[in-house]
């Protein structure tokens, strides 16, 4: 097939240059739709509030991306068609009706490696940049376009109605919570996260999903005083207490009357004896209602978030957990709920920390009943379920819709339960091992 040179005319050319331009246009295009795409929004904002008026620019044409995918899909197929015609065009006049697929073989080629591979490549490479140099002029399309890009919105809804499908309109916003959890535990699977880093965020974010009685101290771990004591007991009680703080009940547990702090106690009997020329003789006529702080009761269903502000808000610490009949459930620091965020925290007067799973030679775990299935996890890297019990007991009782027996061996969720002890209707202790 010879090519006749009367055809290598300045139309000839005219259309070549006209093809080129177009394929510039398209790999703008390409590569501006995978660089807003594909950019981080956070690390735009953080370059706006430092000025860039580029990164301004792309937050604001991502804002909807709809119009923006749209526009840009139709400034690139505009392009891709046109330059298409033209090479077709261009290819026949030369090569006869063998030019239609030498047009469609070039024109593939050339649109695959130079309109799309290239500027993809580049733009998620480098996806903040090239997305802050492009925004101000996808910005002015997709003004311009805006009336088109409309209709066809209207036109593509109207045909997905048909088909039974319903668009959310504020489907495209971020689930910005699920964002940072994706990216930290991704992060941390690749090495580039540390554990400890990981549950401190991920713990920050869960408080506003997790509940009082998920951490609280039960009441039947609680220590209190007893009003009706002698000066003297409540004395000893509250030196030899490692906590600062102490419910005062009177006559029967249930009936809180008052929350004691050290300091005040002390700082009271320090009073009545008469300093330390005083006489201890005059405890005997102290009265631990004189010094007890008004109780402060919150419902066990309030979130950790919530009690937090509450806590802050308030000046306080320590509140006493009721339940919807307001029967005493059990109490709640500040300090626990920090330890959701930052991990165990310990003093001087704290037992020494013990290890929530004790790894045996057999390669079972040795594990108290009353462990919380969330600290379990954070501490083995585990994925037991706590959506139906906080403990690794009430796990257990859950899935075995009964009141195991000492011996008796479970299998569930990837792991084997062997239940080691148990004192009355409470399992205290359990041998758990992974199935896998």
């Amino acid at each position: 097939m010879e090519t006749d040179p009367t055809t290598l005319d300045s139309a000839f050319w005219l259309s070549a240059g006209s093809i080129a331009l177009l394929l510039v246009l398209s790999a703008f295009f390409s590569g501006s739709e995978t660089a807003l795409t594909a950019a981080s929004r956070g690390k735009l904002r953080t370059q706006a509030d430092k000025g860039a008026r580029g990164a301004r620019s792309a937050l604001a044409v991502t804002e909807d991306s709809e119009r923006l995918i749209g526009s840009v899909l139709l400034g690139n197929n505009l392009v891709n068609i046109l330059a298409t015609s033209l090479a077709t065009a261009l290819f026949t006049r030369a090569f006869g009706e063998g030019g239609v697929a030498l047009a469609t073989l070039v024109m593939t080629l050339l649109v695959l490696i130079f309109a799309e591979v290239l500027p993809k490549t580049y733009a998620i490479s480098n996806a903040e940049k090239a997305a802050s140099a492009v925004a101000p002029v996808i910005g002015f399309l997709v003004t311009i376009l805006a009336p088109v890009v409309g209709a066809v919105r209207l036109l593509v809804r109207g045909v997905l109605r048909l088909f039974g499908v319903q668009i959310d309109p504020d489907s495209h916003i971020m689930a910005v919570r699920e964002e940072i959890a994706g990216a930290l535990q991704l992060g941390h699977s690749e090495g580039v996260v540390e554990k400890e880093d990981r549950d401190r965020i991920l713990g920050a974010l869960d408080l506003s999903d997790r509940f009082v009685e998920e951490i609280m101290l039960h009441r039947s771990h609680i220590e209190m005083i007893d009003a009706n004591s002698d000066p003297e007991v409540i004395l000893e009680q509250c030196l030899t207490s490692p906590h600062t703080r102490l419910p005062v009940f009177k006559d029967e547990q249930e009936n809180i009357i008052g929350v004691v702090h050290a300091k005040d106690l002390l700082r009271d009997m320090y009073a009545q004896i008469g300093g330390p020329d005083g006489d201890a003789a005059a405890l005997r006529n102290f009265q631990i209602t004189s010094v007890a702080k008004p109780p402060y009761f919150v419902p066990e269903t309030t979130t950790l978030d919530d009690q937090m502000r509450q806590f802050l808000r308030m000046r306080s610490h320590f509140a006493l957990v009721v339940d919807e009949y307001g029967a005493l459930q059990g109490l709640i620091t500040l300090e626990d709920i920090l330890e959701e965020i930052v991990g165990e925290i310990t003093d001087e007067f704290d037992p020494a920390e013990q290890s929530l799973a004790k790894k045996t030679q057999d390669g079972n775990f040795l594990v108290e009943g009353a462990t919380t299935i969330r600290d379990l996890n954070r501490a083995t890297e585990w994925n037991l379920p706590d959506d139906e019990a906080n403990t690794i007991a009430g796990l257990v009782i859950h899935e075995a819709q009964m009141i195991p027996t000492v011996g008796q061996v479970f299998s569930f969720h990837g792991f084997r339960f062997e239940v080691t002890g148990r004192e009355g209707n409470r399992i205290t202790d359990l041998k758990v091992r992974p199935l896998t």
